[in-house]
């Protein structure tokens, strides 16, 4: 969820399917007509017009990103899924237009939050409240997160999801993707489908609240004994399929807390890191979206906050098996077994060159060599980044084109991805030699 004042405006969201898919339509329209107009300019210069630098354009851009972000929903899902996931194969552009939806915290205003909030409570709903604050402290894709006080003194968090967003899931991830496919960034080849699904079915999933509640609840049982870590309680009275009341938790945006010593930079970053080996390995369910700003930090109680439960997905059996013997071969440096391991996944398939083969052996292994070469691994250090960006632009330069991840696999990669931003954003250092060999011991 983005929760910066400065970038914050209400603007309606589309409700209705027509206006969704009409929104989406003039959208594609202008593009195209800007794109049109552009290819005319350089047709008139004696230049053959080149589709990416038309439709890369300043104003394009900034069409689809506001457009986007109006619609929230599927469109800021699959940019969430696009930037985040595979933005080491897909061109930089792409990755570039979708990544700038998660800075977006566009909001419902006040009049169209009273008739969600009316449909969903009755009216007069308000008489039970000492205090309403109908600008949000937080706002994502499927809902935003509003301040209250009950007139029993209960102070809530409230999180009301977006009118139309629910209804509309299956038709915006079509047109969404209809849209992406216009743009001919996609590398010839790639599979969008897999990603396009997933989004769907996240957004399904995501758009169920009483869902969600009990993922909170879940999750609390499980860290009830965690020192480390606190998290909202549920408010099952006040709570619907389209609205989650929760108790307010007090934080600070963790990747702000660079100020913190190194030492509690390096303890909070071996709790977080800690806390996604046991969900994979010891409690077989994940909270998957690794967004900054579902973590928050208490500098009073120097505990983690844990937020936004919406993503947590099981992870089957047979995947968690998987990782534990990549991470046992990769920590034991067993080559052989890391290779036949990581084809098991479906980081390759049986049909992948074999240079291809080698060179994706050889990027997890340089992984591994990182973090065995001595106890801490430095997260400020650019040199594993650096060298695994080199293999990786070789690696699709030479035509390598990723068989689509199980989902499973997928939102690993997806939450260690994050984990691995957010540790870097603190600056820290973690002995993950020896996390990881506690957690598959």
């Amino acid at each position: 969820m983005s929760n910066d004042p400065k970038l914050s405006r209400a603007l309606r969201i589309p409700e209705k399917r027509l206006s969704r898919l009409g929104g989406l339509g003039a959208m594609t329209a202008g593009v195209a007509g800007n794109m049109a107009l552009g290819g005319l300019s350089q047709l008139a210069q004696a230049k053959r017009p080149n589709m990416r630098d038309l439709l890369l354009t300043p104003k394009n851009i900034t069409r689809v990103t506001e457009q986007l972000a109006q619609m929230r929903g599927a469109a800021m899902k699959i940019g969430q899924l696009v930037s985040m996931d595979t933005g080491d194969v897909l061109p930089p552009e792409l990755s570039q237009i979708m990544a700038r939806l998660r800075n977006d915290a566009h909001f419902m205003p006040a009049a169209q939050l009273k008739h969600v909030l009316n449909a969903e409570w009755g009216a007069g709903w308000l008489k039970d409240f000492k205090s309403f604050d109908v600008h949000p402290i937080a706002a994502a894709s499927i809902g935003q997160v509003h301040s209250a006080v009950l007139k029993d003194g209960r102070r809530l968090a409230i999180k009301v999801q977006y009118p139309g967003v629910a209804k509309s899931i299956d038709s915006d991830v079509a047109n969404v993707g209809a849209l992406i496919k216009m743009s001919g960034l996609m590398p010839k080849g790639f599979e969008l489908a897999p990603y396009l699904e997933e989004a769907r079915k996240q957004l399904h999933q995501e758009t169920d609240y009483l869902r969600e509640g009990k993922n909170l609840k879940r999750f609390n049982d499980l860290l009830r004994d965690h020192s480390n870590f606190v998290l909202p309680e549920l408010v099952a009275e006040w709570s619907t399929p389209q609205v989650l009341c929760m108790s307010h938790v007090s934080g600070k945006a963790i990747e702000q807390m660079t100020h913190l010593s190194q030492q509690a930079r390096d303890d909070i970053a071996s709790a977080l890191i800690e806390l996604t080996l046991q969900e994979l390995f010891s409690f077989g369910v994940m909270q998957t979206d690794p967004n900054f700003a579902n973590y928050q930090f208490d500098e009073d109680t120097q505990k983690i906050v844990l937020l936004d439960f919406g993503a947590t997905q099981e992870i089957g059996p047979n995947t968690v098996a998987q990782y534990h013997e990549l991470f046992r071969a990769g920590l034991a440096k067993d080559l052989g077994a890391l290779q036949s391991i990581v084809q098991q996944i479906g980081f390759f398939s049986s049909d992948t060159k074999d240079t291809h083969k080698a060179q994706i052996s050889a990027m997890i292994e340089l992984v591994f060599e990182a973090i065995t070469q001595s106890e801490s691994y430095d997260f400020t250090d650019p040199t594993l980044q650096a060298k695994m960006q080199k293999m990786g632009i070789k690696l699709a330069n030479d035509g390598f084109i990723p068989p689509p991840l199980p989902i499973d696999v997928l939102l690993l990669q997806r939450k260690f991805g994050g984990m691995f931003l957010l540790v870097n954003r603190l600056g820290a250092q973690v002995n993950l030699k020896q996390l990881i060999s506690r957690a598959v011991a």
